[in-house]
């Protein structure tokens, strides 16, 4: 698999979890409607299933995940949330994904 597509899968795997919870918060915060737990359950019933689409073990996928997501969540914090991240946001969100590239891509012995 390559580099882009290892990162392009975490990045659909956070972007299903996010609106997986996103979508609950809706129903709860915004007294939107209950039926969108429907479609909440769908996206994460999707993240679920896309974690399993990662062919390193699920330790290392689930820590390399994890750096992804926080920079789709300052994404979606921009995008949905209407809040322009800060540059601490965008520091921080880079040294998410250097932490993931270690994880994810670092030589490993056979």
């Amino acid at each position: 698999m390559s580099a882009w597509h290892t990162v392009g899968l975490y990045a659909l795997t956070a972007l299903a979890e996010i609106l997986g919870c996103y979508l609950p918060w809706l129903w709860l915060r915004q007294d939107k409607s209950a039926w969108l737990l429907l479609p909440a359950a769908l996206a994460l019933a999707a993240f679920v299933w896309l974690l399993t689409l990662h062919p390193a073990a699920s330790g290392r996928v689930y820590a390399a995940y994890g750096g992804v997501y926080v920079c789709m969540a300052l994404i979606w914090l921009w995008v949905v949330d209407g809040v322009r991240p800060t540059v601490w946001d965008g520091v921080g969100g880079a040294v998410a994904l250097a932490g993931m590239a270690i994880i994810a891509f670092a030589p490993r012995g056979a």
